[in-house]
């Protein structure tokens, strides 16, 4: 009997620690979850050392194929190699070596005092791929990531096989909101953020919009030099995009309310030859929260032989 109540009240110890841990830090708890589960499915988490940074990054090898294709994933403003976290196990399934770097200034990487510009970050991710001895890969990039990845493939189009992008900046268009959008100070701010990168925002309680209050504003600082880069207009690829020689694929949520469809559209009319895959229902986070259809669009364009062109499709969203 003593043993017994013993064992319960070691039990309620960790149930209560772990409880404590949960509600002060749930952003950790949710990481290391999330992390556990990418090690699990084979995507191993590394550091490399770029332009005498360190750079952290994902590296999913292929599960059917010795030396798969390599494939170069970029993400956007204020996010991190684990938003690829629903793609990078299934491409890699699919026959693909995927790389997915935090950008300098993000996730785990190094935070150094630079501009975080549209320029800075390609740099970042033409050094990585020297690093990892890429002498060329299929590219993706997400949101700010697909203007980098588009500007990659413009400046150094011997690096880049193909290109897909999701939900992209890159080009003008009139915007909705302002810089401070991105860093929001409290819960409406928050609620407001949510509501823009989707259409089916999820209720947080107190304790987790704190933590992501805490953490929006730790780097808040980097997020609003990329904006004010971003905004100056001196990168924009309007004028340029009729240059893109690879074949490239457009993807993107038909209810993306922070960049609406029809920027998808316009880039997808610029880009001589490019393929445009619409996810119905989804929003700006379609990799994320459409991952299924979105994998299975970037799949069959990858892997087209030869190469898709002109195509335009709409497909229903998970």
């Amino acid at each position: 009997m003593k043993v017994a109540l013993r064992v319960l009240a070691v039990v309620l110890v960790i149930l209560v620690a772990g409880g404590l841990v949960f509600y002060f830090h749930p952003l950790w708890v949710a990481d290391q979850q999330l992390r556990f589960a990418l090690w699990h499915e084979g995507v191993k988490s590394e550091y490399v050392e770029v332009g005498g940074y360190r750079l952290h990054y994902f590296e999913a090898p292929s599960t059917n194929r010795v030396n798969g294709t390599p494939l170069v994933l970029v993400h956007g403003l204020g996010a991190r190699g684990e938003d690829w976290a629903k793609m990078m196990p299934v491409l890699a399934a699919h026959g693909f070596h995927v790389y997915a770097p935090d950008l300098l200034g993000y996730g785990r990487s190094e935070k150094p005092n630079v501009d975080y510009s549209i320029t800075t970050e390609e740099d970042v991710i033409v050094k990585y791929m020297q690093a990892m001895h890429l002498a060329h890969a299929d590219v993706g990039g997400w949101s700010m990531g697909g203007w980098i990845a588009m500007k990659l493939a413009l400046d150094h189009p011997e690096l880049v096989e193909r290109l897909a992008v999701y939900d992209s900046a890159g080009i003008y268009f009139p915007a909705s909101f302002g810089p401070d959008l991105f860093v929001p100070v409290d819960a409406a701010g928050l609620d407001t953020l949510m509501k823009a990168l989707t259409p089916h925002p999820r209720a947080m309680p107190d304790f987790a919009q704190r933590a992501v209050l805490r953490k929006l504003a730790a780097n808040g600082w980097v997020v609003n030099r990329s904006m004010n880069a971003m905004t100056s207009g001196r990168e924009l690829l309007d004028f340029r995009l009729h240059g893109l020689k690879q074949p490239t694929l457009v993807v993107w949520g038909s209810r993306d309310d922070l960049i609406p469809l029809s920027v998808g559209q316009r880039i997808h009319d610029l880009i001589p030859g490019s393929s445009l895959l619409v996810v119905q229902g989804c929003g700006h986070l379609a990799p994320a929260e459409c991952a299924a259809p979105v994998v299975k669009g970037t799949v069959d364009f990858l892997q087209a032989d030869p190469a898709m062109a002109g195509i335009e499709k709409t497909v229903a969203g998970n």
